[in-house]
């Protein structure tokens, strides 16, 4: 049988799947699942035990391999589970040599092959030829976090900030488009950090801007989640490309200044706000998405109304709202904490507010014609990235489509013409 994998959390987890995957057959490993763990809240880990379970209980001849920032946190509490074969640590997961032991039968000392995230210092350009299931490739281009926000255990699952170099990145999206791909997305743990570790320290937007000139044939390009107050000029520049998806996601967290401060991140709702204006000054039609965490410890209901004033004043359509769930290690799991009843309502009322600004977008797309990315099922994507059911359409086709009507979760649309 197959090496399958099972990936929970962000899209650079999803990229690491698919190398994964490949490694682990390189090295020979089969009927083997590989399940890619997160670490960001404490429901993240504990659906990871769950599918570790299940994937046991339905495969009790496979061997179950743990890995990703859970596996690298709680390296221990995952290898003490029966159900786990082998726990394999961030640094060496996309390693073929890290699966031999699994294929050839090579005794181990210890299941957990765990090592010491903040001793790296590299990050390989791993090169695959696409990904499975998917119309849409992710492109690692920065690994780790140099920051220590208050709330965050990710920098302990992934070590230090590193970077691609530019030149690797750019190979890997030509390799890409020549197989069909019609859409990159760059990804990382701190994007927007790309770059002082390499020669000439390159930032994100001279990368962007180096993938636009040097893979013509390259239809669309997507940046992940961003840290805005470290956006680049060059960025600014990028922004203008058609060929540089009008939805930027950003790593925002609050929308009141006092949290921010005590989250330790490194902007204010000022800065936020007017990284906004800046790039709507430039690419009108550019529509955002955010990461924000409800009931942050010391959180009163005033500093949350802040928080969702600016969904509205800054017109945020995708809104990834969650709990704040207390990391042991992290400073602000020994804050006075808000109650996790509280926190949900407070996580509700965010979603709800996101949902009312997304179908005022798509009330304002209704009637035009959009280029639209298909994916499975009779669903593509706008360049704003609004999910638009369209018939007739196979999955990985560019099309200009006619929005016609609402959906239950988007627009409805008629094939045009084949997009240039």
């Amino acid at each position: 049988m197959a090496v399958r994998t099972l990936t929970f959390g962000c899209r650079l987890n999803a990229y690491e799947g698919e190398v994964m995957k490949a490694e682990a057959e390189k090295a020979g490993l089969e009927d083997a699942i590989i399940i890619n763990t997160c670490a960001v809240t404490q429901e993240a880990v504990t659906q990871a035990r769950k599918a570790v379970r299940k994937a046991r209980r339905e495969n009790p001849q496979s061997r179950i391999i743990v890995t990703g920032c859970a596996a690298q946190t709680e390296a221990r509490s995952f290898g003490d589970m029966e159900e786990v074969d082998l726990v394999i640590g961030n640094a060496d997961k996309l390693k073929a040599a890290s699966y031999l032991p699994m294929t050839f039968g090579v005794p181990l000392n210890d299941k957990v092959q765990v090592n010491d995230i903040m001793s790296v210092r590299e990050t390989a350009g791993h090169l695959i030829e696409g990904m499975d299931a998917h119309t849409r490739a992710f492109v690692q281009v920065q690994n780790g976090c140099d920051h220590r926000c208050t709330f965050c255990i990710i920098p302990f699952g992934r070590g230090p900030s590193r970077s691609v170099p530019m030149g690797l990145v750019v190979e890997q999206i030509k390799k890409l488009v020549a197989n069909g791909y019609r859409e990159i997305v760059l990804t990382g743990v701190d994007i927007t950090s790309y770059g002082p570790d390499l020669p000439g320290a390159p930032t994100l937007g001279l990368l962007t801007q180096a993938i636009l000139k040097h893979v013509p044939d390259l239809p669309r390009l997507r940046i992940s989640s961003i840290d805005s107050i470290e956006a680049d000029a060059a960025l600014y520049e990028a922004a203008a490309d058609p060929r540089l998806m009008p939805h930027l996601h950003l790593s925002l967290q609050s929308g009141d200044d006092l949290i921010l401060k005590r989250m330790k991140r490194r902007h204010l709702r000022d800065d936020a706000l007017g990284v906004v204006a800046k790039l709507r000054a430039i690419r009108p039609n550019m529509v955002f998405g955010a990461d924000i965490i409800a009931g942050f410890p010391t959180e009163t209901d005033e500093m949350f109304e802040n928080t969702l004033r600016f969904i509205g004043e800054a017109g945020i359509t995708y809104i990834h709202a969650f709990p704040y769930s207390p990391r042991p290690g992290t400073p602000a799991a020994r804050m006075p904490q808000v109650s996790k009843a509280i926190a949900r309502e407070r996580a509700g009322r965010l979603r709800a507010e996101g949902e009312k600004q997304f179908a005022a977008l798509c009330d304002t797309r209704l009637g035009r014609i959009e280029n639209v990315l298909m994916e499975r099922g009779g669903l593509g994507r706008t360049e704003q990235f609004v999910p638009v059911s369209v018939a007739g359409m196979e999955p990985g086709e560019l099309a200009a489509v006619v929005t016609t009507g609402r959906g239950p979760d988007g627009l409805r649309g008629e094939k045009l013409r084949v997009a240039a």
